[in-house]
């Protein structure tokens, strides 16, 4: 935009007009006065000019000496430069008529003055002195319409400077002032940070327009920047926030998860936590063994969403939830999968730690006896064969004795054996399936009959010692199916059902046991049937009507105590 009219320049063209006027209407007055310098002088003038006559009358009737004197003083008051003046153009015409009457008037009375002729004189000097009175007042007329023009020209100055004025301070207010009051106006509302303001007059032609424009151009930039910052301010808030939220969460989480044994008590209350935190209707966690936790209300016709649990690119399991749309945010969820994945992980190094101290213990106890026990039956073995010899073999009554004594000896030596043969066992894998693979693996090398295994109850419902006396039974329940059944396949089947119970079978196809009492001597069914209250189950066996040898074994995991937080792991 162009400045058309600048705001210096109108006002110096005022200034320059109120100026003019000024001296306009000075200078008029000042000519109207210049020329009224002399008016006085000429009433003067004119006014001896009647008194001449009167005494001219006067000399006439005398000795006439000085007429002529008088007649000179006559002429030159009548021809004196104030009265002179009067025969200029600018001199209303009645005061030049007036004037010239007057003398043409006085050349006649000047001739008959100096003829003596007294009598006309004083016939007609009443008339001369009448147009002389004339005249004078002709002269004061003039005089006070000079004056009225100096009031005219001062009035018509002031009028004119001050309208000129009010045009100027009414122009001046609308184009200056009302601009910058709206100006200061819209900067204050701009400081308050509100850009709703009466919009500026950006026509203007001067300079205040061409601000308007640019202040209103702006505004509306910073107005744009000042929402774009608020967006960015509010949606940097929201995901503070949201941040804020995600970490009180993730923080729940590890809390629950930071004790010192975790199970399943530990992944409830990780999912609780996550619900309670989170929009997030229902929640759930399935292990790749089918071991599942959830907290919520599961609802149909409602989209599920799912994360894998992964750890070091091994599944471990799938996360679901069932959530309205976009929430929980989705990194919130794939931190709370990584961190189930860490938790899954530790349960199991938990389980298999606990495991391999299990073991250990029973391999001290199993060195213990085969350090003491064992030792003193083989000694007693050896002395028993030294007095069979030493006894003739006459002695039929005492040898039978020593006969019965050498297999009660030898049986309780092999018991001794098979004992430290389960006190000895070692597990490499802390998951129940692995672990009952790898402890079945070194007794398909003692049979010819086939051992199928199908195991799908979940690792973390049991603790590591339950894991070690269900392993324990199945071993014992396997061992005498290959030792006594004579059988051509072996199944064991492991499942849970939905309300929480966890079966097993072992099933041959062997000979069948022949009673369901342990024989003298034999204690493997009895440390079974204990090893099942253990477990607080119930084991039985069985012949089935197809035959071989059925033992089954019911039982359920035992309630999990909340963790304590003594001994924090490190997720």
């Amino acid at each position: 935009m162009v400045v058309k009219r600048s705001v210096s320049t109108s006002l110096a063209r005022a200034f320059f007009y109120i100026v003019l006027l000024s001296l306009l209407s000075t200078g008029i007055a000042m000519l109207t006065l210049a020329s009224s310098l002399r008016d006085a002088e000429a009433v003067n003038v004119a006014g001896s000019l009647r008194m001449q006559s009167y005494r001219l009358g006067y000399d006439l009737q005398g000795d006439g000496a000085h007429i002529d004197k008088y007649l000179e003083q006559y002429n030159q008051s009548l021809r004196s430069p104030a009265l002179l003046k009067i025969e200029k153009f600018w001199v209303p015409a009645e005061v030049r008529n007036r004037f010239a009457a007057i003398n043409h008037a006085w050349a006649e009375m000047e001739n008959h003055v100096r003829k003596g002729d007294l009598s006309w004189y004083q016939a007609n000097i009443t008339g001369y002195v009448a147009q002389i009175d004339l005249f004078v007042l002709a002269l004061q007329h003039y005089a006070e319409r000079k004056m009225m023009q100096v009031v005219l020209a001062s009035v018509v100055g002031f009028i004119a400077i001050f309208t000129l004025v009010f045009f100027t301070l009414r122009r001046f207010r609308h184009q200056v002032v009302a601009p910058l009051n709206k100006l200061m106006e819209a900067s204050a509302s701009i400081q308050r940070g509100e850009f709703e303001y009466p919009p500026l007059n950006t026509q203007l032609p001067n300079e205040l327009g061409l601000l308007a424009q640019t202040f209103t151009r702006m505004s509306g930039e910073l107005h744009k920047l000042y929402r774009s910052l608020e967006e960015s301010v509010q949606e940097k808030t929201l995901n503070l926030q949201e941040a804020n939220r995600t970490l009180e969460v993730l923080y729940a989480c590890s809390q629950a998860l930071t004790v010192s044994t975790i199970d399943q008590h530990c992944f409830t209350r990780v999912l609780q936590q996550v619900r309670h935190k989170t929009p997030v209707n229902y929640l759930e966690m399935k292990t790749s063994d089918n071991w599942k936790v959830q907290d919520g209300i599961q609802r149909e016709n409602v989209e599920w969403q799912t994360l894998p649990i992964v750890l070091e690119d091994k599944a471990l399991g799938l996360l679901r939830w069932q959530a309205p749309a976009g929430v929980p945010p989705l990194p919130l969820m794939q931190s709370l999968a990584n961190m189930l994945g860490r938790g899954l992980y530790f349960n199991q190094a938990q389980k298999h730690y606990q495991q391999l101290l299990l073991m250990e213990e029973r391999a001290t106890i199993a060195r213990e006896l085969h350090d003491s026990l064992a030792q003193v039956l083989s000694y007693l073995r050896i002395q028993l064969a030294l007095l069979k010899r030493a006894v003739p073999a006459e002695n039929q009554p005492a040898q039978r004795i020593i006969d019965d004594f050498s297999q009660a000896l030898n049986d309780a030596y092999r018991q001794l054996r098979e004992l430290l043969t389960t006190f000895r066992l070692t597990l490499q894998q802390a998951d129940l399936p692995s672990a009952l693979q790898e402890m079945i693996a070194p007794l398909r090398n003692q049979t010819d009959a086939t051992i199928s295994l199908d195991c799908h109850i979940p690792t973390q419902a049991l603790d590591a010692s339950q894991q070690v006396h269900l392993l324990q039974i199945i071993r014992e329940g396997v061992l005498n199916a290959i030792k006594h059944a004579q059988a051509r396949t072996i199944s064991v089947n492991c499942l849970t059902s939905p309300s929480g119970i966890h079966t097993v079978n072992i099933l041959d196809d062997g000979n069948g046991i022949a009673s369901l009492t342990e024989p003298e001597g034999h204690y493997g069914l009895n440390i079974m049937h204990e090893r099942a209250a253990r477990l607080g189950g119930e084991l039985t066996i069985s012949r089935p009507s197809q035959g071989g040898t059925l033992i089954t074994m019911n039982f359920r995991s035992p309630p999990s105590e909340p963790a304590t937080h003594e001994t924090p792991v490190n997720l």
